[in-house]
């Protein structure tokens, strides 16, 4: 359990530390945004989650960055495999790469986590509501459309077995309405830090890799229905080499 208490409390002192930067960041998004993520984006992975994956005593090994476009946004796809992935998601992405996360309606109750999810233009899915979830998706290609990448779990549920989830078609939205490219993105290993054995942390070798983009520009749109299984297939491919 002491990595568990070491990781609250890493937790607990990051929140601490920022609290004033925070407030000012809150006020700062009314008025502009990007600017406000530009600056949070850094302070949540570059120390904020560094911070947290030391206490965990978990190292992480980021591959594949050259991958990711430099002069446009993207949407990341990744697998979803445990509670500490857009943990590593945000200490992996580049911080020039200013990135929304899409993550499910229930982390918006977690008091200050909320607050910074705000600043980084983090979108809110309610997956039980169908018109709430096509309201997400408008959001997240107005983001894309406004220069940020959005970074998105097609699977939708964290996987049990080795190996990735169904990706479902509705996130693709995202790139079809955009034409964005699409980073594939595999992170391996973040279940064994604190999934498989709740509510203990045990430190590991967590592993994330950046694949090739898959370009939309050009794609009619008998084309794109194949994407979201041309996507988890890279996706997959990447996992196995990581895992």
């Amino acid at each position: 359990m002491f990595r568990t208490v070491l990781t609250l409390f890493a937790l607990i002192l990051f929140f601490i530390i920022v609290f004033p930067i925070m407030l000012i960041l809150l006020v700062l998004r009314l008025f502009n945004p990007m600017l406000a993520s530009k600056i949070g984006q850094p302070i949540v992975g570059g120390f904020g989650f560094r911070f947290v994956l030391w206490a965990t005593g978990c190292k992480c090994q980021v591959t594949g960055t050259e991958n990711i476009p430099k002069d446009e946004a993207v949407m990341f796809a990744a697998n979803h495999r445990g509670l500490l992935d857009a943990a590593i998601a945000y200490y992996a992405v580049p911080y020039s790469k200013v990135t929304s996360f899409v993550a499910k309606r229930e982390t918006k109750k977690v008091i200050f986590l909320n607050w910074w999810m705000m600043i980084l233009g983090c979108i809110f899915i309610d997956r039980s509501s169908p018109k709430a979830g096509l309201e997400s998706i408008k959001l997240a290609i107005e983001h894309i459309k406004n220069g940020r990448s959005i970074f998105i779990m097609p699977a939708g549920t964290r996987t049990q077995d080795e190996g990735v989830g169904e990706f479902k078609g509705g996130s693709f939205k995202i790139s079809e309405r955009t034409r964005c490219p699409i980073v594939p993105v595999a992170i391996a290993h973040s279940d064994d830090a604190f999934d498989n054995h709740i509510p203990k942390m045990k430190p590991c070798r967590l592993a994330i890799k950046f694949g090739e983009p898959v370009y939309t520009k050009d794609l009619s749109r008998d084309e794109f229905r194949d994407i979201p299984e041309l996507v988890k297939g890279k996706v997959l491919e990447l996992y196995n080499e990581i895992k």
